[in-house]
Formats: structure tokens, C-alpha cells, sequence
């Protein structure tokens, strides 16, 4: 059994899929971390880096909380043991955690949507968040203020170069 001190120190974590799509279409507000239960096809699959989350969300039924829609492709050399790419995984949340969201996805125009699958000590691991949609003008602003940022970090960034670059001036006669 890891004692405290060691089990504190993660090994690392690897993340395996990303919903970049994710802060493009959505205001994240609220994270949470899941476990998923898989099945052993599933984890080789996602060991080797696959999968995707562009169109998953999780779904509450049963006081149970589901991932749907999320892609893991078949594991190749799995055979007959293979599993379905896009059925619906559970997910592990507490009860308390879920009654939580449940009480924010009642609001209109909220939902759950994963950020992230990885590994944490060899767990496979789904980072939620609820988000709410945006509508067209919120996603053209938030590329405006994206750009303004990238080209004054840029601005910065030659400004500080180029001072380097000048020779010192002197003083005296």
C-alpha cells in the first residue's frame, strides 16, 4: 500500500484526447474529474493515443452519469473481444457531485461537456465541465480578443528583442 507522501506525487499524467472544440463553441464554467468505467479493448486503444471528443456529452439518467458519443476506435488486434466505438461509457462521479450538476444542467441552455480524457496513474481519467453554447457574435468576439491578445504578447515580445539589440549609448565626450 502507497503511503500518503507517495501516493500525493502523481506519476504523471497523459493526456490521450482533447475537445478543443470545446472553448470554441461553449463558456466553461464549472470542472469536475470522472472516471470512466472501459472495457480492456477501449484502454489499449486509448494507451495508444486514439480517440476523440468533438461531439460527446455526458447524460444523467438513473442517477448514474453517461458519456455519450465519444469515439474510441476498435482496437485492432482485439478480434471477437472488440468494443462498439460509440457506446455510451459510464461515468464515475459521486452522487453528491451529481446531483450538482444536475441542479445546473437545469438551467436553460447549460449541459456537461468533457475537456479531456487522460491517464492519471495508469487511470483512465474524464475531465468535465459545464458549459453554456455560444452564439455566433460570443465566438467572433472571443477570436477578436484571442487575436488583440496573440499580436500584443508579439508586440512585446520584438519590442524586447529589438531593445537588446541596440547598442549603449554613451554618455561622455
Amino acid at each position: 500500500m502507497k503511503s500518503n507522501t507517495q501516493k500525493s506525487q502523481h506519476q504523471g499524467v497523459k493526456i490521450v484526447a482533447q475537445n478543443r472544440a470545446a472553448s470554441y463553441n461553449y463558456h466553461l464554467f464549472d470542472n469536475l474529474e470522472a472516471g470512466l468505467v472501459l472495457v480492456g479493448t477501449e484502454v489499449k486503444t486509448l494507451r495508444e493515443g486514439k480517440g476523440t471528443l468533438r461531439d460527446a456529452y455526458a447524460e444523467f439518467r438513473g442517477g448514474e452519469a453517461w458519456l455519450v458519443n465519444c469515439h474510441i476506435p476498435e482496437y485492432l488486434p482485439g478480434g471477437t473481444r472488440n468494443h462498439d466505438p460509440l457506446r455510451k461509457r459510464k461515468l464515475l462521479i459521486k452522487r453528491r457531485e451529481i446531483e450538482r450538476l444536475l441542479v445546473q444542467t437545469q438551467q436553460k441552455g447549460m449541459t456537461v461537456v468533457p475537456t479531456k480524457i487522460y491517464f492519471r496513474d495508469g487511470i483512465a481519467k474524464c475531465e468535465l465541465a459545464v458549459a453554456k453554447g455560444k452564439k455566433f457574435h460570443d465566438r467572433r468576439e472571443s477570436e477578436r480578443q484571442k487575436e488583440a491578445k496573440r499580436e500584443a504578447s508579439d508586440a512585446i515580445l520584438t519590442r524586447k528583442t529589438n531593445s537588446r539589440e541596440l547598442p549603449a549609448k554613451s554618455t561622455g565626450p
